[in-house]
């Protein structure tokens, strides 16, 4: 098996050597891509696609390796790929457009939207909110293994019914009920990451729209971007377009399933690099990309505005590390602003520097063995390097 996986990389590598002209706007090859393509080597990664923004501008993109290992099928920056938390940007869009809207307000008592009650039995007299939801502290909390376990649909299956699923995890009495899916924390004390609170914030957005989420999205987000290769279903897209994902099982890359999810506000979402990177731009651009609006400038600066302050901030935040937007947050060590995302086959950044001046999208099609985790982040710090030194001789060019 060693021996046959060894030889894959080598084909693989011998094949971006003589595609990396088709695949980039760059007429030779890179240090960038030959760091990309040996992390590559190394590691098994199958495919990757990213992108840079300059100044609100696409300056590069490029696809490495494939997105159908068995077919030779490139990826490149228009492939589509489930981008996992990222999603959780697009479900921000939408609360924030529903506000506009007046359909929602951030503040109320989400109790107030919704057909069913959600009650923290630790403090069952305090109201949760979207804005609790979207900065993940509003003491409720994904309880595994059962949200890994139960959440994931492969082979075709339909994920259960989102409203359903959601009552009965958050109804005493339901088939999903437990206390532990609750912390014993006061809303707005205490962040808890929690995704399964993302799917309750989409559901409040249909309930009060009486939209579907992919309905509304489509309609505010990817009409007026043109993202005509996105959705939240894989009946959404254009499958053949959609990247296979693959996982690395000691020596070995192994193909897995597609999947949808239950609570799809919270990774459902299916784009390419190209398109993404539309959506990214118009955010870091007070809500604007070539001259269309998805929203307001005071929306977007409400919602990527910093939520935590040192007198008022969840009691386990540590403002100069972490901070956090409605669905948007800083990273690294809060040198970055954005949102990453993490799933069974693939792996997303999607981060800019904190004025908002270059950023960088990549997709990784492979999961990697958690002692390799740090080869995404190498790949991406390179990335966000070139980044820098394009947007400084852009600079100086001008």
């Amino acid at each position: 098996m060693k021996v046959k996986f060894t030889l894959t990389l080598f084909l693989t590598t011998l094949i971006f050597c003589t595609t990396i002209l088709g695949q980039s706007n760059i007429k030779t090859e890179t240090s960038i891509d030959r760091f990309i393509e040996n992390k590559m080597l190394e590691t098994g990664i199958v495919g990757i696609g990213a992108s840079i923004i300059v100044d609100k501008k696409v300056v590069w993109s490029n696809g490495y390796g494939f997105a159908e290992r068995e077919n030779r099928i490139l990826f490149t920056p228009s492939t589509i790929m489930n981008v996992a938390s990222i999603a959780k940007t697009f479900t921000g869009v939408c609360i924030m457009k529903a506000v506009e809207e007046g359909k929602v307000s951030l503040d109320e008592d989400i109790n107030n939207y919704l057909p069913f009650k959600v009650i923290n039995p630790n403090y069952p007299n305090d109201k949760i909110t979207l804005r609790h939801l979207a900065t993940h502290t509003s003491g409720l909390t994904d309880r595994n293994p059962f949200y890994g376990d139960s959440t994931y649909y492969y082979e075709g299956r339909k994920p259960e019914q989102l409203g359903k699923f959601l009552k009965d995890y958050f109804v005493q009495g339901g088939k999903h009920y437990s206390k532990d899916n609750f912390l014993n924390a006061k809303p707005g004390t205490y962040r808890d990451y929690c995704n399964i609170g993302a799917g309750l914030a989409g559901y409040i957005i249909e309930v009060r729209t009486g939209k579907t989420l992919n309905e509304y999205a489509k309609r505010h987000i990817f009409k007026p971007l043109k993202m005509q290769n996105s959705g939240w279903a894989l009946n959404e897209i254009d499958i053949t377009k959609h990247t296979k994902l693959y996982e690395k099982k000691g020596e070995s890359i192994v193909p897995i399933q597609l999947y949808e999810m239950t609570t799809y506000p919270d990774g459902g979402i299916r784009t390419s690099v190209d398109e993404l990177s539309k959506f990214f731009i118009a955010l870091l651009n007070e809500g604007e990309y070539k001259k269309t609006r998805i929203l307001k400038t005071e929306t977007v600066k409400e919602m990527l505005r910093f939520q935590h302050t040192e007198t008022n901030k969840p009691e386990n935040v540590n403002i100069k590390k972490l901070n956090q937007g409605i669905f948007w947050a800083t990273k690294l060590g809060a040198t970055r602003i954005g949102h990453n995302g993490s799933d069974s086959g693939v792996r997303t950044f999607m981060l800019s520097d904190l004025n908002k001046e270059f950023a960088v999208i990549v997709f990784f099609n492979t999961k990697l063995d958690e002692k390799d985790e740090g080869i995404y982040f190498d790949i991406y710090e390179e990335l966000y390097k070139y980044a820098k030194d394009l947007k400084t001789k852009q600079t100086t060019n001008h």
